[in-house]
C-alpha cells in the first residue's frame, strides 16, 4: 500500500509540475496570436506580418465606415481577449483613448500604426460645421488618411512589425520576415504610381471626401474634396457653386465618388458640369464581397491609380 501510496504521489507530483510550467509559458510560445484590427487596412497590413503565426480579426464589419463606429460592449471584450490591438490612430478611431484604460496593456498590446507619422493639420473647410448641418457630424483636427499613399502605408507596417516584435520577440523574425516581402510590393506600387503620374499635365482631380490628401501631396497632385474629411460632411450650397466654377475653370474631366458612400452629391455636381464619374476608393473598408473576391489594399489602389489617370490625361 505504501509503494502504491508513493507512486501515486509522484505521479501526481510529476503532473501539476507539468501542466505548472505550460501555465507559465507565454501565450506567444504556447498558442497562435490573437490579434484584433479596426478597419480593412490595418487588417491587411497586420495579417501581412503575422502571416502563420496567428489569426488576425477584422473588429468594423466590412462595409460599415470607420469615421461613424463606435465599439459596443462585445467588441471591447474581443479587444481584451486578445493578445495585440492594432488601430490607425485616435484622429480616426477617436473612441481608443477613452477605453485603454481599460485595458491590460501586459496581455494586450496596443498598436497606433500611425504613431511615427506627423499628421497634416485638417485645412479643410468645405463641409457644413456640426450646427449647420444639425447633426453630430464627425470632425477631426488632423487629417488621418494616411493609408491611402503607399509610403504611408510603408510607415504603417513597419510600426506594426516593429511593435509585435518588441511585445512578442520569439516571433520577431518572422515578422520582419513578412514585413519585408509586404513592403517589396508597397514599393512597387509606389513605383507605379510615380512613373503613372510623374508627367501629368493636368495635376488636379476632384474627390467626394478629403480622403487623398497624403497620396496627392506624395505624387505632387491637387486634391479638391466635395466634403470634409469626414464622409458624413455635407458642403454648403456656396460651396458647390464653387465647385462647380472650379470644375470649368480646371477643365476638370472626372469627379471621383465612393461605392461605400452616398454619391448623390457627386452625382448632381457631375451632372451640372456634365463630366464623367468614376470611383476613387479611399480603403476605409471594402465589401465583403469585394474581401471574397479577392480584392486587397494593392489591388484597390491600383484600380485607384487607373482612374486618377483618367483626370491627368
Amino acid at each position: 500500500m505504501k509503494k502504491l501510496l508513493a507512486a501515486f504521489l509522484l505521479t501526481s507530483t510529476f503532473l501539476l509540475g507539468a501542466c505548472g510550467k505550460g501555465s507559465e509559458q507565454a501565450p506567444e510560445e504556447s498558442q497562435d496570436l490573437q490579434v484584433i484590427t479596426t478597419f480593412y487596412p490595418m487588417y491587411e497590413f497586420t495579417k501581412e506580418v503575422v502571416g502563420d503565426t496567428g489569426k488576425v480579426s477584422l473588429l468594423i464589419s466590412a462595409g460599415t465606415e470607420p469615421h461613424d463606429y463606435e465599439p459596443s460592449a462585445k467588441d471591447m471584450a474581443k479587444i481584451m481577449d486578445a493578445d495585440a490591438f492594432v488601430y490607425n490612430s485616435s484622429e480616426l478611431e477617436t473612441w481608443v483613448p477613452t477605453m485603454t484604460d481599460s485595458i491590460d496593456t501586459d496581455k494586450t498590446a496596443v498598436i497606433e500604426a500611425a504613431k511615427e507619422i506627423d499628421l497634416a493639420e485638417n485645412d479643410d473647410d468645405h463641409g457644413e460645421t456640426e450646427a449647420e448641418h444639425g447633426s453630430e457630424a464627425h470632425t477631426h483636427e488632423l487629417d488621418p488618411h494616411v493609408w491611402t499613399d503607399p509610403v504611408m502605408a510603408i510607415k504603417e507596417v513597419e510600426t506594426i512589425r516593429d511593435q509585435l516584435s518588441e511585445k512578442f520577440p520569439t516571433k520577431a523574425n518572422t515578422f520582419k520576415k513578412n514585413a519585408a516581402a509586404y513592403i517589396e510590393q508597397l514599393k512597387a506600387l509606389d513605383q507605379e504610381y510615380t512613373d503613372a503620374l510623374k508627367d501629368a499635365d493636368n495635376r488636379t482631380f476632384v474627390t467626394q471626401h478629403a480622403a487623398f490628401g497624403y497620396l496627392a501631396k506624395q505624387y505632387d497632385l491637387v486634391q479638391e474634396s466635395i466634403a470634409g474629411l469626414s464622409p458624413d460632411q455635407e458642403p454648403t450650397p456656396s460651396r458647390l457653386a464653387e465647385l462647380k466654377e472650379y470644375v470649368e475653370d480646371h477643365q476638370v474631366k472626372v469627379i471621383y465618388f465612393e461605392e461605400n458612400a452616398s454619391s448623390k452629391v457627386a452625382e448632381t455636381l457631375a451632372s451640372e458640369t456634365g463630366v464623367e464619374l468614376a470611383v476613387l476608393n479611399p480603403l476605409e473598408s471594402l465589401t465583403e464581397k469585394q474581401i471574397s473576391d479577392g480584392e486587397t489594399y494593392i489591388t484597390v489602389m491600383k484600380e485607384n491609380l487607373q482612374a486618377l489617370q483618367k483626370s491627368i490625361k
